[in-house]
């Protein structure tokens, strides 16, 4: 029997830890699907973030750095200067990359480094227990915000995509959503020309996804896709924002 769909070599062979309905494990297999398609595992290495994926060395079959709270882009710098010859990633949730990890995405990028960043944004803080993070959404509730978010009190939600690519030092950015087939294809061809990107030696590259979080946002699986599309996306428009 022809076998029609196996797992890739890139990721182990451990269970993931993720909760029902976690859009992480979805990203992890497209970005070790690109890996493996572009042909690129032995000269890639990955950083874990601070965050739901902390484990994320676990679970990628390359070399991968556990890095500080919001530090990866600073571990990943480190990396592709001393071996500009080979392929470095970041995978990083909104509390670890939009928070603290603010000043080292956007210094990265106006330096232009030539790495890559998979930037998953679920409006949440997701592993300390539902708090409210950059990207919640006004009138969004969690934890901390009990009655919503109050624009007037936090501002507006911190659109990561739109800043990174006014800046001279990005090469590829774009927001994709994992909420729809069709979506689905358009996130794995993103990360894919994301890395294509810091293989052409174009400099900074990021795709942030809209990813569900069922378990802090309080939904069915199914219902937090539906939240995905009726109150994300209006906020945060998908697209690619910069391509050189």
């Amino acid at each position: 029997m022809a076998v029609i769909f196996e797992r890739t070599p890139v990721l182990t062979q451990v269970p993931f830890h993720y909760c029902p309905g976690c859009g992480h494990g979805i990203v992890h297999r497209m970005v070790a699907e690109v890996i493996d398609e572009l042909g690129i595992r032995e000269k890639t290495a990955g950083v874990a973030p601070v965050g739901c994926a902390v484990f994320a060395y676990n679970y990628f079959d390359v070399d991968m750095y556990e890095a500080a709270h919001g530090r990866a882009p600073a571990v990943a710098t480190g990396f592709k200067r001393v071996h500009p010859d080979k392929y470095i990633f970041t995978y990083q949730g909104d509390g670890d990359l939009a928070s603290i990890g603010t000043a080292e995405i956007v210094h990265a990028a106006h330096r232009g480094e030539k790495i890559t960043t998979i930037f998953i944004n679920n409006a949440i803080y997701g592993m300390t227990g539902g708090q409210m993070a950059p990207t919640s959404l006004v009138g969004q509730k969690t934890t901390t915000s009990p009655l919503g978010r109050d624009k007037n009190h936090c501002g507006e939600p911190i659109r990561i995509a739109e800043m990174l690519a006014t800046i001279n030092g990005s090469a590829f950015i774009a927001r994709t959503a994992l909420n729809s087939t069709p979506n689905l294809i358009k996130t794995k061809a993103a990360i894919k020309k994301a890395f294509e990107a810091q293989i052409a030696g174009k400099g900074f590259s990021l795709v942030e996804v809209l990813s569900p979080c069922p378990t802090n946002w309080g939904k069915a699986p199914g219902e937090a896709m539906d939240w995905i599309n009726d109150a994300m996306i209006p906020y945060y428009p998908l697209g690619i924002m910069k391509e050189v």
